[in-house]
């Protein structure tokens, strides 16, 4: 950040300020610090951002945390980021032992293990079961009406990151076996099950949600075979796939053409490394919604009638560009920027600025932006959406 905009207040503390190029002045009034120094861009925003843009930024930090005895839970939808229209995330954290109880809802779920480790367990609509142990970097996808059940494994149990194909989705409205129970009458339970009304004396009288239980024990122990296991399989791993490689970092794409079971949301594992940029482009099937896992990063998006706006994101940050809306990532900090580009579609797709230009005749765009050919002539045909430095 250019010395102008910054005040120094002590050592190690950065106090930003609304000053570029002689215009702005100094905030003398009443400030949040901590914030400001969050998105700095907000307070002085470059020359090329003009008009006003929805906010298109939001922190799980700001989310209120659901604390339960197993764990917590948080969530972002269109209650706190209003734009986000097609999908919505919850980040979550159990304890060893811990379980999600039984649920499900009426949305798909897609899934990224952040930390740790987890059992998960499913059943689809043709009585096929699966079960399976998730490490970090691990995917799955539960399709609308899937029921399911997350528990924390090891020492630590787990935190991941729940996205679900719709921004209206509430993590609190979701279908839990327990409260379904706890909702019918006990005769009814009984005549369902052919048992006597007294074999659910012990039910909860409320939903689970979150509760700790005992460790599950071996993965072989607890399969049930049903009608067979599921096809196509609900878990990937990510983190095993090789990804496109540049000088400037790394993407892995996943999408339903590799992870059959992922029919309604599309994802990327973006890496850039310092300096580098996720360069100039825009998606046609679908909203943008993005998690930052680390590191720091600025993103600039355009959004036609000459508006543009800028916003910083870090760690934990949520990320959203409404479709078509051309846009960049830079790393603005000194370590690798990670994160998950997520689309509600069945496949990923992009456009670059490069390629559009290269692949159009080159006299009609320098007709239109009146560039030396030596621009056009070293855009390389490349495949990877990640720049070098």
């Amino acid at each position: 950040m250019p010395d102008e905009l910054v005040e120094r207040t002590g050592p190690g503390l950065v106090a930003p300020q609304p000053v570029r190029n002689g215009a702005g002045a100094s905030i003398i009034g009443p400030r949040n610090l901590a914030r400001e120094a969050e998105n700095p861009t907000i307070l002085a925003p470059p020359r090329t951002d003009r008009g006003t843009l929805p906010n298109l930024r939001w922190s799980f930090a700001d989310s209120r945390m659901r604390l339960e005895e197993g764990g917590w839970a948080r969530q972002t939808t269109v209650r706190e980021l209003p734009i986000a229209t097609e999908l919505s995330g919850v980040n979550m954290r159990l304890k060893a032992g811990a379980v999600r109880e039984l649920h499900f809802h009426k949305e798909a779920e897609w899934a990224y293990m952040l930390k740790g480790q987890a059992r998960i367990s499913a059943v689809d609509r043709g009585r096929k079961t699966f079960l399976d142990d998730v490490g970090e970097g691990d995917l799955w996808f539960f399709a609308t009406g899937v029921p399911h059940s997350i528990q924390g494994l090891g020492e630590d149990g787990c935190e991941f990151l729940l996205v679900f194909d719709s921004g209206a989705f509430d993590e609190n409205e979701t279908f839990l076996l327990t409260d379904w129970l706890a909702h019918t009458p006990r005769h009814v339970l009984a005549k369902n099950f052919g048992v006597p009304e007294k074999a659910f004396d012990h039910i909860p009288d409320h939903e689970l949600y979150i509760f700790l239980t005992q460790d599950p024990g071996p993965l072989i122990r607890d399969r049930n075979a049903g009608d067979g296991p599921v096809s196509p399989w609900m878990s990937y791993r990510m983190l095993a796939q090789e990804p496109i490689r540049t000088r400037g970092g790394t993407v892995r794409i996943v999408d339903s053409t590799n992870f059959h079971a992922a029919k309604t949301i599309a994802s990327a594992l973006v890496e850039i490394e310092p300096g580098g940029l996720r360069e100039l482009h825009w998606h046609a099937n679908g909203d943008e919604w993005q998690y930052y896992i680390s590191g720091q990063g600025r993103m600039t998006v355009f959004a036609s009638a000459g508006n543009a706006a800028t916003f910083d994101y870090q760690a934990g940050d949520v990320g959203y560009i409404p479709r078509a809306m051309p846009h960049y990532i830079e790393n603005t900090g000194t370590t690798t920027l990670r994160f998950l580009e997520l689309f509600r579609s069945d496949h990923f797709e992009d456009m670059s600025l490069k390629n559009w230009l290269a692949l159009t005749p080159h006299e009609l765009v320098r007709a239109h932006l009146k560039i030396d050919e030596s621009v056009l002539a070293n855009i390389p045909a490349h495949k990877s959406p990640v720049l070098p430095p």
